[in-house]
């Protein structure tokens, strides 16, 4: 893309991370629909958006029109990923939910692993600019018919909060608890996701090539992928405190083995499998996040407002771990600094009061 038009790859990656950050703020006003009307409208309307947006990105004249485009796919971003999903998983499965929403996370953890290669094929034969408009096309024949045809089933109601006790109550997302949590996973998502950018240029660095540094990048994904098979038997056996806790501290084990493990290859490979699979509970941990403290009531809203800090940060990651790697002196010490970050998150989760779940549920919306 850069070679046929002259932009600069930096300037290509902020318009990526600016939709990241329109998908973390539109995810707001959206949760508030979802909780009120269900999902059918803005799941259609996003795969509609998410079209246009990647049509428009395989059509842009100049780099103006490119960023325009990636920003129109943030709110595309915020109206069909995950969150409105686990909106609807949450509200139509009641307590069946988490299964459900591992199979959910099972199918798009299938994402990258589709359609890597198939955009690289793509790639491969043709410009840029086709295969972008050759993924439109698949965004409308396959999300627009998926979203408005298997979406319509009744929108049960929400349960009611509980009574507001004399002296009323606060917003949850206002409370110490709720901050807090929004705190941890924002620091733990940033080191996440840092972890993901910079684990091939680690590799490398440690003498690996690009090829056996991208299967390990790859043998990650499908950790994460088998990590969500896991969550459920993890949820039976441990409290929310406990899991979320455990989780943030294994993603801080991980990433700190990996910054202090030389080698070799098939060792660093494991701990990218582990890694991985520390990511894929985590996903289904911020899935249920709301609902184990705080119940279902508000909880498309809630969920958007808990993970946009996340998602913010996760958008400002691939220019931190850039800026950071020099005045550390290498990748090593930058993931021993983003273990810190997952550390830090964690022990922040042992300062949320057991019960979260108070008077102040009754205010939530």
């Amino acid at each position: 893309m850069t070679a046929g038009t002259g932009w600069s790859p930096t300037a290509t990656t902020a318009a990526f991370s600016a939709a990241l950050l329109v998908s973390a703020l539109a995810g707001i006003p959206l949760g508030r629909v979802l909780d009120r009307r269900g999902p059918r409208a803005v799941m259609t309307a996003g795969s509609a958006l998410g079209v246009t947006a990647v049509a428009a990105l395989a059509a842009a004249p100049n780099l103006a029109a490119f960023t325009a485009a990636w920003l129109l796919a943030g709110i595309a971003m915020a109206a069909t990923f995950y969150q409105p999903a686990f909106a609807a998983v949450t509200r139509w499965w009641g307590e069946d939910r988490v299964r459900a929403l591992t199979i959910v996370t099972l199918a798009g953890g299938l994402a990258s692993t589709v359609f890597a290669p198939l955009t690289a094929a793509l790639a491969s034969h043709f410009s840029w600019r086709v295969t972008y408009a050759v993924l439109a096309a698949v965004l409308a024949l396959v999300t627009l018919p998926a979203h408005a045809l298997a979406l319509r089933a009744p929108w049960p109601p929400a349960p009611p909060p509980p009574p507001r006790p004399a002296g009323g109550g606060r917003s949850v997302a206002r409370t110490r608890p709720f901050v807090t949590l929004a705190a941890a996973l924002m620091l733990n998502g940033f080191a996440m996701y840092a972890v993901v950018i910079a684990l091939v240029p680690l590799l490398t660095e440690r003498g690996a090539g690009p090829t056996a540094a991208a299967w390990a990048l790859g043998l990650g994904g499908a950790g994460q992928t088998l990590g969500r098979t896991l969550y459920a038997t993890l949820a039976r056996r441990t409290g929310t405190t406990v899991r979320t806790f455990l989780l943030m501290a294994a993603g801080g084990a991980t990433t700190a083995a990996l910054a202090l493990v030389p080698g070799p290859y098939a060792l660093l490979v494991a701990l990218s499998v582990a890694a991985g699979m520390v990511r894929g509970n985590v996903t289904l941990l911020q899935a249920t996040a709301v609902t184990d403290r705080w119940g279902t009531t508000h909880y498309a809203r809630l969920t958007a407002l808990l993970t946009a800090p996340a998602i913010t940060a996760s958008a400002l990651a691939p220019v931190a771990v850039t800026a950071l790697t020099t005045p550390l002196g290498g990748y090593p010490r930058v993931f021993l600094l983003l273990a810190a970050c997952s550390a830090t998150a964690a022990l922040l989760t042992l300062t949320i009061p057991r019960r979260s779940r108070g008077p102040e549920l009754s205010n939530a919306g």
